[in-house]
């Protein structure tokens, strides 16, 4: 699994667990629908620190939070 898989699928995650749609995590975040919409379905592997920062503040977590699961843990080196 690579980074951007791993982003996606923590975003989707953490709205599930809070019932949250991408529609109000955007309105929550101030990050776009589209650009929610595109790092969940793969369209965009390469988000940014700063939009995932945006997001986490929507969310009530620190990137730390975001960050801290056994899947970023896990994560395979990109550069090989």
């Amino acid at each position: 699994m690579n980074a951007g898989i791993a982003v996606a699928n923590r975003i989707i995650e953490l709205c599930r667990e809070r019932e949250l749609s991408i529609n109000k995590l955007a309105t929550l975040s101030g990050v776009s629908q589209s650009t929610i919409n595109n790092v969940t379905s793969g369209r965009n592997n390469s988000t940014t620190v700063a939009t995932v920062k945006k997001l986490c503040d929507g969310l009530g977590i620190t990137l730390g939070e975001f960050f801290s699961t056994p899947e970023f843990d896990s994560l395979e080196q990109e550069i090989k």
